[in-house]
C-alpha cells in the first residue's frame, strides 16, 4: 500500500496501475490472493433457464476439490453448512451430470471430491474470466484514470 503525501500523487496513481496490472496477471495465472486488488472483473455466468455459476460458486468448487469436504469448504468461504450444500445441490442438478460427489460421514467420516466433469467446468469458468480480463485490461485501465484519488481507490 502507498502512503499517500503531497506530492506523490503520480505516484498513488501509478500504483493503482500497477495493481490492476498485477490483479488481471495474478488471476490469469490462476492464483488468487486472500484479499485481490481492486479493480478486478467479477464474472457472472447466467445460462438461458436462468441457472448461474459465479465467482462464489466457482471458489466453493475449488476449494472442494482442495479440501475434500463441503462443510470445510463452506467454512473456509465463512458461509453455513447448509448454505454450502444448497449450492452444491444447485450446481449438481444444473449439469449434465454431478459436479461433485459425496460419501456420508460415519466412522471413517465422510468427504467430498470434484468429479471430471466439475474440474472441467471450473476449468472453463476460469478462462471465461481470463478471457475478460485481458479483454478488459485497458477500459479497466481507463476506467481507473476517472478515478478520485483518495484511500479507498488508491
Amino acid at each position: 500500500m502507498v502512503a499517500r503525501a503531497g506530492g506523490q500523487r503520480g505516484l498513488v496513481h501509478a500504483t493503482r496501475h500497477r495493481r490492476l496490472e498485477l490483479a488481471l496477471t495474478k488471476h490469469e495465472a490462476g492464483s488468487m490472493t486472500a484479499d485481490p486488488p481492486s479493480p478486478r472483473l467479477r464474472i457472472r455466468i447466467v445460462f438461458d433457464d436462468g441457472n448461474m455459476i459465479g465467482p462464489g460458486k466457482a471458489d466453493l468448487l475449488e476449494r472442494v476439490d482442495r479440501c475434500g469436504s463441503i462443510a470445510a469448504a463452506g467454512r473456509e468461504m465463512r458461509m453455513s453448512y447448509k448454505r454450502a450444500w444448497e449450492l452444491i445441490g444447485t450446481l449438481n442438478a444444473m449439469f449434465q451430470a454431478p459436479l461433485v460427489e459425496s460419501t456420508r460421514g460415519g466412522p471413517g467420516g465422510g468427504g467430498a471430491r470434484l468429479t471430471d466433469l466439475g474440474r472441467e467446468v471450473v476449468a472453463l469458468y476460469r478462462a471465461v474470466e481470463a478471457d475478460a480480463a485481458q479483454g478488459g485490461q485497458a477500459r479497466l485501465q481507463e476506467l481507473c484514470a476517472l478515478l478520485r484519488d483518495g484511500p479507498d481507490h488508491a
